[in-house]
C-alpha cells in the first residue's frame, strides 16, 4: 500500500509492480440538481475526480445507487444511470456493474478503479514553501445548489453550475502532472478551507490566499449577501475556522466562500514557483476553464490560512 487512510488523501494507491499501481476510491451523495440525467453526470464526475486528483487514469467503475423504487418511476433511476454511463464514456471507461438498494431518498455514486505509475502519485501532502497554489474550478457550487432548492436560480444559471460540476478534472490532472506539481487534491465537501488545511496538516507550513484571486461562480456573491448558503458551510467554519485568518481589507463573505462545500469541485494544485507559468500555460492549452492562481504556500508557523485583500 503506497497511500492509505493515514494522510486523508483522495484515494488509496496499491502497488502491483514497480511500474504499475491501482487507485481505489468511492463516493456517492443525494441529488444536488433536479434533473436525473444531470445528477448522474455530476455524481460520476465527482467520483472520477478522486482518481484524477491522485494523477491517475480511470480504468473502470461500479455504480452504487439507493432508490425509492416503490414511490418513484424506475425510469428516473434509468436516467441517472444513463447520465453516469455517458460521463464514464467521456472519461474513456465503462461502468461494469454495481449494486442497488431500496432507499427513501435517492443516492448515487461510483466506486472507481484507476491506474497510476508509483513514481507519479500526486498526493495531498507534498507542498513546499513558496509553492504557487492553483484552483481549477470556481467556487460556489454549494451556494448555488442551495439556491436551486430554494427556487432562486433561472434555467441558464442552473445549466451553468451543472455544466461546471459535470466537467471532468482529467485535463487539470494532466496539466498538474506535466508541470511536476508537488501536491494535489480535489476540492469537495470540506470546501477550499478544509482541503487547504488537509494539504498543510502536520507540515508546519501556512498558506496565503488572495480574496480577489479566488474565482466565483455566477451570482454567488449576491446570494451570500442575501444569506443563502448550505448548512455544511457553518460546519466547515466551526471545524477549520481556528486556522483561518481574514486580513484587513479582505471581504467578509470570503470566509463563507472558502468554507462552501463543493460538489465535483476543481483541483487544488501546489507547484514550484518557477513552474507556475508552465502550469498556467498547460491549463490554458488543455482548455481548462475557470482556473486561477490563488495564493502561495508560506513558512508561517501554526499552519495558518491567511486571506488577504
Amino acid at each position: 500500500m503506497l497511500v492509505g487512510i493515514n494522510t486523508g488523501d483522495d484515494a488509496a494507491v496499491i502497488r502491483l509492480r514497480d511500474d504499475l499501481a491501482l487507485v481505489l476510491t468511492v463516493d456517492f451523495f443525494t441529488p444536488v440538481v433536479d434533473d436525473p440525467y444531470d445528477f448522474g453526470q455530476v455524481a460520476a464526475a465527482n467520483s472520477l475526480s478522486d482518481v484524477y486528483a491522485m494523477g491517475g487514469v480511470p480504468l473502470s467503475a461500479l455504480s452504487i445507487i439507493g432508490f425509492p423504487a416503490t414511490s418513484t418511476p424506475l425510469d428516473v433511476m434509468g436516467r441517472i444511470l444513463r447520465g453516469a454511463a455517458d460521463k464514464a464514456k467521456e472519461a474513456g471507461i465503462e461502468i461494469v456493474g454495481g449494486h442497488s438498494v431500496e432507499d427513501p431518498e435517492p443516492k448515487f455514486g461510483l466506486a472507481v478503479t484507476g491506474t497510476i505509475h508509483p513514481d507519479r502519485i500526486l498526493a495531498n501532502h507534498g507542498a513546499r514553501p513558496g509553492d504557487a497554489l492553483f484552483l481549477t474550478k470556481p467556487l460556489g457550487s454549494g451556494v448555488l445548489t442551495t439556491a436551486i432548492k430554494r427556487g432562486l436560480l433561472d434555467h441558464a444559471e442552473i445549466a451553468e453550475v451543472t455544466r461546471v460540476m459535470a466537467t471532468l478534472n482529467a485535463a487539470a490532472s494532466e496539466a498538474a502532472l506535466g508541470a511536476q506539481a508537488h501536491a494535489c487534491t480535489d476540492v469537495t465537501g470540506f470546501g477550499l478551507l478544509g482541503h487547504v488545511r488537509g494539504m498543510l496538516q502536520g507540515r508546519g507550513l501556512g498558506v496565503s490566499l488572495g480574496a480577489g484571486a479566488i474565482p466565483r461562480l455566477g451570482r454567488v456573491s449576491d446570494l451570500l449577501r442575501d444569506g443563502v448558503w448550505p448548512g455544511g458551510t457553518q460546519r466547515n467554519l466551526d471545524y477549520y475556522g481556528p486556522w483561518l485568518r481574514l486580513e484587513p481589507g479582505a471581504p467578509q463573505d470570503t470566509r463563507l466562500l472558502v468554507a462552501d462545500p463543493q460538489t465535483s469541485g476543481g483541483l487544488l494544485i501546489a507547484v514550484a514557483p518557477d513552474r507556475a507559468g508552465e502550469l498556467a500555460d498547460r491549463l490554458r492549452d488543455l482548455g481548462v476553464e475557470g482556473w486561477a492562481e490563488i495564493g502561495r504556500v508560506t513558512e508561517e508557523a501554526g499552519e495558518t490560512i491567511s486571506i488577504t485583500a
